[in-house]
Parts: structure tokens; sequence; C-alpha cells
């Protein structure tokens, strides 16, 4: 099962990046569900838990089950490039009781009573979620969207100059495992088929910290949107320090360690041997372990290869 979009130049052309603190905010109510899952956040969830004992989050949680469909209406595709959290909470309140009624009917959620209230009075229920989602804002979440903003920030400048020097094959070559690019075809795989044109609107791309692993998607009567973890979540609770090779030698291996700790900035295998003092055989021996294991990702830029990390290997050398 895939999502597919078909586009046309001007679909190309009109292909843009933004992101949203109420797409943060609501796959975050996930990672509460079900840490285990999302142990990159296990510091933040340390921090907000507490705080979140005297919370009512009882529509929340029914609408945003750990795993399967969440109503459309919560994650407006964003406005603009900067969404402020304020705006964003009014298109949530705005969402006309019918559109919310239809979309609730398809979640699939344990809490089968607080769904029958919200079906019973769908225009109260969209102002019940509005104030839950505003209060879970102020209380677990307003104080880290600063450090939450600068990586996604980072991802899209990252991601653009990646457009900009490879096209729109280099841009969807390394987004996601689950995403690939096929001569005018982007294809997404997820628990739904989905076939149709972009209809020259073009594909918004947001880039989130909360939705790792996954990759979500929206699609028509909504604008097209493609939500993908953004690159080097691992780092997002961090203090910044660098990993010392030593931190991953018994995972990995040290001269591995070393290599994926000398992939800060995208390398070549000549820059990395003469780097760590190795010869070019033997590091394009450990990146092609590192490439096959999902930790570096490789991409040609004119004659060169360069090799950069992937999320999952900024997750490891985050390590402390």
């Amino acid at each position: 099962m895939a999502v597919e979009w078909r586009f046309t130049p001007d679909d190309v052309a009109r292909l843009r990046f933004a992101f949203s603190p109420m797409w943060e905010l609501v796959a975050s109510l996930r990672v509460l569900r079900a840490p285990g899952r999302h142990s990159l956040h296990l510091p933040w969830l340390r921090a907000v838990r507490p705080r979140l004992r005297e919370a009512d989050l009882r529509d929340l949680f029914a609408l945003v089950p750990v795993s399967g469909y969440i109503p459309d209406f919560l994650t407006p595709p964003p406005g603009t490039p900067l969404p402020d959290f304020a705006a964003e909470l009014e298109r949530v309140r705005a969402t006309p009781p019918a559109t919310a009624y239809e979309e609730i009917v398809w979640v699939q959620t344990s809490d089968t009573a607080a769904l029958r209230r919200f079906a019973d009075d769908p225009a109260e229920g969209v102002r019940r979620v509005a104030d839950q989602l505003r209060a879970y804002w102020a209380v677990a979440f307003e104080e880290f969207w600063p450090g939450i903003r600068a990586l996604l920030e980072a991802d899209v400048m990252w991601r653009a100059r990646t457009l900009a020097a490879g096209g729109v094959r280099e841009l969807f070559a390394d987004l996601h495992p689950g995403v690939a690019w096929h001569g005018d075809r982007l294809v997404a795989a997820k628990s739904c088929d989905y076939d149709g044109d972009l209809g020259g609107d073009g594909l918004v791309l947001v880039p989130s910290a909360f939705s790792w692993p996954d990759v979500w998607v929206m699609y028509e009567p909504y604008r097209p949107m493609l939500c993908y973890p953004a690159r080097g979540v691992g780092t997002l609770w961090s203090d910044g320090a660098p990993c010392t090779p030593e931190a991953l030698a018994a995972l990995i291996g040290r001269t591995r360690a070393q290599v994926l700790t000398a992939l800060a900035e995208p390398g070549s295998t000549t820059a990395l041997a003469r780097r760590l003092g190795l010869t070019p055989g033997a590091v394009s021996q450990h990146l092609a372990v590192l490439s096959d294991a999902g930790l570096v990702a490789r991409r040609r830029l004119g004659r060169e290869v360069l090799y950069r990390r992937t999320p999952v290997g900024e997750s490891l050398a985050a390590v402390s």
C-alpha cells in the first residue's frame, strides 16, 4: 500500500518547505503514549510527564491513537513557511463540525466513549480539543519550541541546498527509506492507498522532530503534504558536546566509529582517509558497512561522491 503523487513541471516549480508547531504538538502525543517507540525523546518525556499529571488530555488521546489515522483537521497543512502556533490553533478551532465528524469516524481508538461524546456534539468537541491543545502547548511544549524550530530550520536549509544542487531526484533520494522518486512520480509507503495528480499546486514538504521514524501524508481535499523526520533529530536533546569515537567503539567497532564521527559534515572517501590516516580502500569498506546498516548515505556531486550521516547515524553519533 502506498500514496503516489504525479508531478507536472508546475508541481516541481511549486515544491516548497514549511514547518508547523501544530504538527509537532500533535505528533508528540504519540510519543507520550508509546515512549518505547520514540526513545530519542526520552529527555523531553522526563521533563514534561510530571507536569501533565493534572492535565485533561482525554479527547486528544482518543483522537490521536498510538498508530493509524489521525483526523486531518488537527494538523492542517502549514499556510506559510513559518506558521505561528496561535494562528494554527485558530485554524483548528475554525474546523466545520461536519468536517470534524466525517474525519473522526475513521479513527481507531480504545476510548470509544470519548469518540462518541465528540460525535454527539462535534462543534463542542472541536472547541474542547482546541482548548486542550492550547493547554498542552503551554505546559509541555512552548518552552522547547525554539530548539525544535532551530532543528527544523537547519533541515530546510540543507534540503534546499540539495534541491538546488541536484534537483528533485537528489532531494528525494535520501529523504526517508519509505519515500522514492520514479520519473514524474513520488511514492510514499503508507498503510493506505492513494493515487492522484498534484494538479499544479505542488507539494509541501514538512520536516518534523516528533514524527520520527515515520512519514505522514495529507492529500485531497487538503493541500498535498509530506511530513518526514528532520535531519539530525538525534541531536535535539543533546547538550551539544561532540561524541568521541570511544562511545561507539563497543557497538560498531573503533574505526567505523571514527568514520561515522568524522562525518559531522559530508565528505568523500579520499577526504576521510586523509583526515583519519587510513587508506581510501579501508575507508571505502567501512563506509559500505555503515551504508548497509542505514547509518550513512551517499550522493554524487559532479565527479565526486559525498557521504553523510543519515538521521539514524546522527542519533548514534550524538550519544555521549
